[in-house]
């Protein structure tokens, strides 16, 4: 890795890399070339936020081999508690440069998620996009519980080296939770949205709207009577523990013996 400051910033309790999209991307191919896992989470502010209460969520992401800041809220609570973090790296930028990586090295992948009519229109997208890209195998998220063995087995007997996940938590983290360890993928990714917005579905923020962290703002001004609340509460409270970060450091979720309750949100 090239980055100069540390490869690790303890930050609100998690272990977040500091490194850049390249970077991630690098450790994503040496892990596939060694056929190691590599699990990645993303934290936003939200997720800052709610892994406070939701211990779902919280477990999740400290079974991850990666966490990356996707929030530019993230990176810059990382200058003021001096933890710098190189940039924001998004979960559908990396999403992208791996679908890159993956044509350019020959990997395959599998895409599990979304509505059955999104995911035709993402395969058709990356075909077109990727024409050397090798898609294994595809199946959208919804299925029930019952349903969730065959799933895991269809991706076993595909054998992709990436799987990219456009799941809603806890569906994600409870399959993963349930079958991750014996899918025997490498690179194993939750894009989110991502599949919505390469199906050409929805859409993503300017690129001068990502420059500035705005993203939530972007989706704010498309759905405001849905999001206003959520985002007024959420950056309220992240901006409340960066302060209280900054002078009582939360200690590594790893070392808490006994994790705290799930307690119901406000």
């Amino acid at each position: 890795m090239t980055s100069s400051i540390a490869e690790r910033q303890l930050m609100f309790g998690l272990e977040i890399d500091a490194m850049t999209l390249g970077d991630a991307i690098d450790r994503c191919d040496a892990a596939a070339v060694g056929r190691t896992r590599m699990l990645i989470g993303v934290v936003n502010a939200a997720k800052i936020v709610n892994l406070h209460q939701d211990s779902k969520l919280r477990e999740s992401l400290l079974e991850c081999d990666l966490i990356l800041p996707d929030g530019q809220s993230v990176v810059w609570a990382g200058k003021v508690l001096d933890r710098p973090l190189p940039q924001r790296v998004t979960g559908i930028d990396l999403f992208e440069g791996l679908l890159a990586l993956a044509s350019e090295k020959g990997y395959s992948i599998y895409l599990l998620g979304a509505k059955p009519e999104v995911l035709a229109k993402l395969v058709s997208v990356l075909t077109r996009r990727y024409p050397k890209l090798t898609i294994a195998g595809w199946r959208d998220g919804y299925f029930d519980d019952d349903q969730a063995s065959a799933v895991a087995e269809d991706i076993r007997e595909a054998r992709p080296d990436m799987l990219f996940l456009g799941m809603v938590s806890p569906k994600k983290e409870i399959f993963l939770a349930r079958f991750g360890p014996t899918l025997g993928v490498s690179i194993v990714h939750g894009v989110g949205g991502s599949f919505d917005v390469m199906a050409g579905i929805t859409r993503r923020a300017p690129a001068s709207w990502q420059r500035a962290g705005l993203e939530w703002a972007y989706r704010l001004k498309q759905e405001p009577r849905r999001l206003w609340r959520r985002y007024a509460r959420t950056n309220t409270r992240f901006v409340l523990l960066t302060i209280k970060e900054r002078f009582r450091p939360t200690p590594s979720w790893k070392t808490v013996p006994t994790a705290p309750k799930n307690k119901e949100s406000n």
